[in-house]
């Protein structure tokens, strides 16, 4: 009865005592049970302020509330993603916050032919290795650029295959496809899916497609949407290498290296609902 007094109070424009009348209720419990309850939740908070910053700062500020809510749950601590937020704002936290999908055209000027786009009327992927997506980004240094290439399993968003380079060519990518291949041995059939850029359309790139019996699929032209997938990879991505402290490319190559681990086996991805890829993939292998 005082919870429902109390959620009155705050909604209905009814003086106080009126509404204990109406309900029957004594002013005076009402106002030791709300202080003994208030006294409860502030006891509760301080207990989480330290596991949530434990949490924020173990993530490198890349947890916002969410994330945060979900890690307190997977430890036996249930907090509501508001709490969660309340805590962060107290303390003065807040998370990195992912680029947004900013539309661009890729540079597909090219003589080399296209392929069809193959995931326009498929259904997401229900297992590992039927779909591959592909595409690079520019990581700013200190003093320059690198070019990272991904191939990403659009089934558990796992990195299969990485490159890091001073160029953007057709090696770049085929580095990062050789090093997925190899890893991953995946089956025949496999839908590679790209936009339209010169260094996947590329001779050599396209031979070790076919060679290890792969469909490619690019993005139909002008349609920067069709590779929607890779685009919100870099968006969550790049924020969170925060490269621009490494000098060179050495140390990008350490700082991806390390931050591809946490990508794999620490970060909660809310398409797989809040699981690591490691940890999704985990029943295919069991059951393969």
């Amino acid at each position: 009865m005082y919870a429902l007094l109390e959620q009155l109070t705050l909604q209905a424009a009814f003086p106080l005592a009126a509404l204990c009348e109406t309900l029957e209720v004594n002013r005076a419990g009402y106002y030791a049970w709300r202080s003994e309850s208030q006294s409860a939740q502030e006891q509760r908070e301080r207990e989480l302020t330290p596991l949530v910053c434990d949490i924020f700062w173990k993530h490198k500020r890349r947890y916002g509330a969410r994330r945060i809510a979900v890690e307190l749950g997977a430890m036996g601590q249930p907090c509501g993603v508001d709490r969660v937020a309340k805590l962060l704002k107290i303390q003065g936290l807040r998370a990195i916050q992912p680029q947004s999908f900013k539309p661009k055209t890729t540079n597909s000027q090219h003589s080399l032919g296209y392929s069809p786009n193959l995931l326009l009327r498929m259904p997401p992927p229900t297992s590992l290795n039927r779909v591959w997506v592909a595409d690079i980004t520019y990581i700013p240094l200190q003093s320059c650029f690198a070019f990272l290439a991904l191939v990403l399993d659009l089934c558990s968003r796992r990195v299969v295959g990485w490159s890091l380079a001073d160029h953007m060519t057709e090696s770049l990518v085929l580095d990062a496809l050789q090093h997925a291949i190899s890893d991953r041995q995946p089956p025949s059939d496999l839908i590679h899916h790209s936009d339209r850029g010169g260094q996947y359309a590329g001779y050599e790139y396209r031979a070790v497609l076919r060679r290890a019996a792969m469909r490619q699929s690019m993005s139909r032209a002008a349609n920067c949407y069709d590779n929607a997938f890779m685009e919100s990879c870099f968006g969550t991505v790049k924020p969170e290498l925060e490269m621009t402290e490494c000098r060179n490319y050495q140390a990008a190559r350490r700082e991806i290296t390390e931050y591809l681990h946490y990508y794999l086996h620490q970060r909660k991805h809310s398409a797989l609902g809040y699981l690591t890829p490691a940890q999704f993939e985990l029943p295919y292998r069991i059951n393969s």
